[in-house]
Formats: structure tokens, C-alpha cells, sequence
């Protein structure tokens, strides 16, 4: 039933009518977006059951002939992003029901998330270069909503900020787009493979490469493009910050990925090797800038940053087995950066602040908090046996084998600030005795509803790290797929 590749788009778009013009304002809201959301997952598991048994799953909309025409499709790679952007759109809801407020409710807080759910579905699930720019486009649209709702003026500032960076990348791909339809005469993923292979000035498709490379890299948040992110992410409610800082910059780091492994790969020597550089500039300046700040949300903004890099050097080291540890840093950092925001609202609604100097105790005070800390903030860290420490061994080894041995150095030491940064947090939220000099923000309360999603993706991060052979043979398949996109060619073929 190829037909199970619309209903992760689809889904969401019909609940945020529902909302529209059913008017879901009140307290029933947060019931309506759960309900919506677990059936979202159903949905998300199924597509997952399905690219399991097949591979590689076809959809073209209207039945159009190959190339022309929308097509959708799930490999392991898309079918697992979906699933766990299904995952954290639940987790997100749930914990939105006590922390977002009727008047952000009012001002379409969940018409808004459901859209922004959709378009990263539809990123990740669409075969076709130009619809990939929709989809982008209508992650902005919906996410500056989202930003601006209740028109907050410090928050509106740093939308328009990130607005207006995204849209200098807009230029970027559109121009891109152009230029490679210019080239190849399509835009669909699986020709452009076949197509671009046949280009002879190579010179202008390496460069169309770069122009991709720079679009999606903003939208990635990669040296020297991140400066938009801290600036636009920690003044957020914390659920719309988990959200945000789990999956929006993944989806550009997916582009990257899809297009750097299926259409851009005859210079492999010059475009991977940029990535390469910029990996190792986006782990380095990120993680040395969140260790020098005092700020909970700020040093979290700044870790996104770092942690691309991550990715984004196993998309360089460009092996099989590299990928697979991309795949899996995928889904271990969306799952432990999203439930760190979300822990960072709970201490914030514990110590009535989120600057570090004026917080204590929390060890002693509440000690459920304090291990939805520890889990996520370590596995973020790399420790053992958490996902992390695997999802970052698996890269630094791929490193290693291939003869990377500066970028598998940068990996580690960055993975030491990493630990570093989290046991600051550590040290001074939970640890040291709460500051009695000074005049201290008046702490409040948290519903026990809310650490509901905490501890569920505390679970989720222990059960991937102590269940990894699993995940990694899944992983190393989607790795083999990627590196040899045969199979994801002729399904599009043979179903157009």
C-alpha cells in the first residue's frame, strides 16, 4: 500500500484545519493535538513496517510518468526521519499541554505545529529537488508563525533575523535549482543521479554543489552560517525550542545528505573535502562558544551547532560505515537535544530562572528532574553506554579506517568539551547549594504531567544505547543504500 506515504504529510494538514475551523481554542486543544499526534506516529510506524519489508517505497501523485510529476519516497533513511519526527511531535504535544498558554493556544500554536510537522514529513519523504524547496518554504512560513505568535517584541527580532538568513538561503537554492535544471533538464532526485553523472562541464556543476551546499548549510546551521540559531532559539517557550532545535536544523543536515550522496558525488574530492572543513570549524566554534556561557538555553543553541558537526563529517568521510553513523547521531541528538529543552523549561519553571548563577540544589529538591537531565545532557556527551557514546565511536572509528585522523582527533576533543559544558550545567543547576546573596528570581512549579515525555525519551535514549546491534545493522543498511543508491533508482523508475 504505496498509499502509506502520503498520510505522514497528509495527517497533520488535516488536523490543522480542524483546528482552523473547528476553532480547538480552549483546554480541548491540547486533547485534539495528542490524539492527532499518536495517530501521526501510528501512521509514521507503519511506513517504517514497510520500507523494512520492501526497502524502498514509491509514490507518484497522479500516477505521472517517470521523471515529470510529484513523486514520494521512503528509503531507510527518510522512513526513519519520519518516525522519529513523528516520535518528537508527540513528546512535544504532550509536554505542551501544561506548558503552553491560552493565549499562545489562541494565537494558532497548534495550527502552526501541525503544518511545520507536515513540511519536515514532506522534506523528508519528497523524490524532487523543487519540491524540496516547497517544503522548505513552508517550514518557514509555519515556524516564524510559531515565533511570532503573541508578536512578543524581543522574540520578533530574532525572527526576523531568522527569516531573513533563511531567505538569503532561499536565493541560494532556488538559483541552484535553476542552475541544475539548466544542466540536466530535471529536477527529480533519482534521474538527476543518472543525469548529473553525464554533465560535461563539470566545473558548473560543482559549483551548483556549492550553492547547494550553502543553502542547505544555513538551514544546518554550519561554520561560518550559524549565527541566526542562538539568536532565534533561546527565547522560545521550551516546547517550541525542543522542537525546533530537535529537527528543523536535521532537516537541512537530510538535504545534505541526500543530495551529496545521490546527485553531487563525480568531485567528490572538492565537495566533500569543503565538508570536511566545515564539520570540523562547526564542532569546534560551537562547542567552544557554549562552554563560555552561563545561560541554559544558550549553551544548549550553541550545542546544536556542534553536533552537526558530527553529522555532517560522517556525510564527509563519505563510507558506508560513516553514514551509518550519521544515521544513528540523527537519532540519538534529535532525541536528546529535544528532551534537554525540554528539561531546561522544567528547571526554569523550578528556579524561576535560567542563568546558572542563579539555580542550586536541584539535586536534593527534585530528584526526578535531575536524572531527565542526566540521561540526555551525557548521552549528549558521549558516555557509556548511552546512545551517544556509540553514535560518536561509530564516526571516529569510520574516521579512523579511512585515514582521517585530524577529523577524528577534533571529533574527540569536541566530545570532551561536550562532557565539559554538561557538567557545568551539572555542577551548578543540581549540584552546588542554592545562592542565597542577591536578590533570585521566585521559583514556581511544574505539572508531574511534564516530565511524562522526559522520561519517555530518557527511555528511548538508554534503550538505543543498550540495544545498538539492532539499530546498527539498520543503520549500516541504510549507510549500503545510500553508497549505492541502486535500489532507491529503480524504484522510482519502475514506479513512474
Amino acid at each position: 500500500m504505496t498509499n502509506l506515504l502520503v498520510f505522514p504529510i497528509l495527517l497533520p494538514l488535516v488536523i490543522a484545519v480542524l483546528f482552523i475551523l473547528a476553532r480547538v481554542r480552549d483546554r480541548h486543544a491540547g486533547t485534539v493535538a495528542i490524539a492527532g499526534a499518536l495517530a501521526h506516529l501510528f501512521v509514521s510506524f507503519m511506513l517504517m513496517a514497510r520500507v523494512m519489508e520492501q526497502k524502498v517505497t514509491v509514490l507518484w501523485v497522479g500516477a505521472w510518468p517517470y521523471p515529470a510529476g510529484i513523486c514520494l519516497v521512503a528509503d531507510y533513511l527518510s522512513a526513519v526521519m519520519v518516525l522519529i519526527t513523528a516520535v518528537i511531535h508527540t513528546a512535544v504535544v504532550v509536554y505542551a499541554a501544561k506548558d503552553i498558554e491560552t493565549r499562545q493556544i489562541k494565537a494558532g500554536f497548534y495550527p502552526f505545529m501541525q503544518i511545520l510537522t507536515a513540511a519536515i514529513c514532506g522534506a523528508f519523504l519528497t523524490g524532487d529537488l523543487f519540491n524540496l524547496y516547497v517544503w522548505f518554504e513552508v517550514m518557514l512560513m509555519a515556524s516564524f508563525g510559531i515565533m511570532v505568535m503573541e508578536n512578543p517584541a524581543g522574540r520578533l527580532t530574532n525572527a526576523v533575523k531568522y527569516v531573513a538568513l533563511n531567505l538569503l538561503s532561499t536565493l541560494f537554492l532556488i538559483t541552484a535549482i535553476g542552475l541544475l535544471y539548466g544542466l540536466t533538464g530535471t529536477l527529480n532526485l533519482a534521474d538527476l543521479h543518472d543525469k548529473a553523472a553525464r554533465v560535461e562541464n563539470t566545473a558548473l556543476l560543482t559549483s551548483t554543489g556549492m550553492l547547494m551546499m550553502t543553502a542547505f548549510g544555513i538551514k544546518a546551521a554550519l561554520f561560518p552560517l550559524f549565527f541566526w540559531l542562538p539568536a532565534a532559539y533561546h527565547t522560545l517557550p521550551a516546547a517550541v525550542a525542543a522542537f525546533f532545535a530537535g529537527l528543523l536544523t536535521k532537516v537541512g543536515v537530510y538535504a545534505l545528505i541526500r543530495l551529496f550522496t545521490l546527485v553531487f558525488v563525480t568531485q567528490t574530492h572538492i565537495t566533500h573535502t569543503i565538508l570536511m572543513g566545515a564539520a570540523m570549524l562547526t564542532m569546534v566554534s560551537g562547542v567552544v562558544t557554549a562552554a563560555s556561557q552561563m545561560d541554559i538555553r544558550r549553551i544548549l543553541s550553541f550545542h546544536i551547532i556542534s553536533q552537526v558537526g558530527y553529522m555532517i563529517l560522517g556525510l564527509a568521510v563519505f563510507t558506508p560505515l560513516a553514514l551509518a553513523g550519521t544515521l544513528v547521531y540523527l537519532v540519538h541528538n534529535i532525541i536528546a537535544k529535544s528532551n534537554l529543552f525540554l528539561v531546561g523549561g522544567l528547571i526554569h519553571r523550578a528556579t524561576g530562572s535560567f542563568h546558572l548563577s542563579h539555580m542550586g540544589s536541584l539535586y536534593k529538591t527534585h530528584g526526578l528532574l535531575s536524572a531527565g537531565f542526566f540521561i540526555p545532557a551525557f548521552s549528549l556527551a558521549g558516555f557509556p553506554p548511552l546512545s551517544g557514546f556509540w553514535a560518536k565511536l561509530l564516526i571516529i572509528y569510520a574516521c579512523l579506517e579511512s585515514g582521517h585522523y585530524t577529523a577524528a582527533a577534533v571529533a574527540a576533543a569536541v566530545g570532551l568539551l561536550t562532557a565539559f559544558s554538561m557538567a557545568k550545567i551539572w555542577l551548578e543547576a543540581f549540584w552546588k547549594d542554592t545562592p542565597q546573596k542577591g536578590p533570585l528570581p521566585l521559583p514556581g512549579n511544574y505539572s508531574a504531567w511534564m516530565m511524562v515525555p522526559v522520561l519517555c525519551l530518557c527511555l528511548f535514549t538508554i534503550l538505543l544505547g543498550l540495544f545498538m546491534e539492532p539499530a546498527m545493522q539498520l543503520s549500516l543498511a541504510a549507510g549500503e543504500q545510500l553508497m549505492n543508491p541502486a535500489a532507491y533508482i529503480l524504484a522510482v523508475k519502475g514506479g513512474g
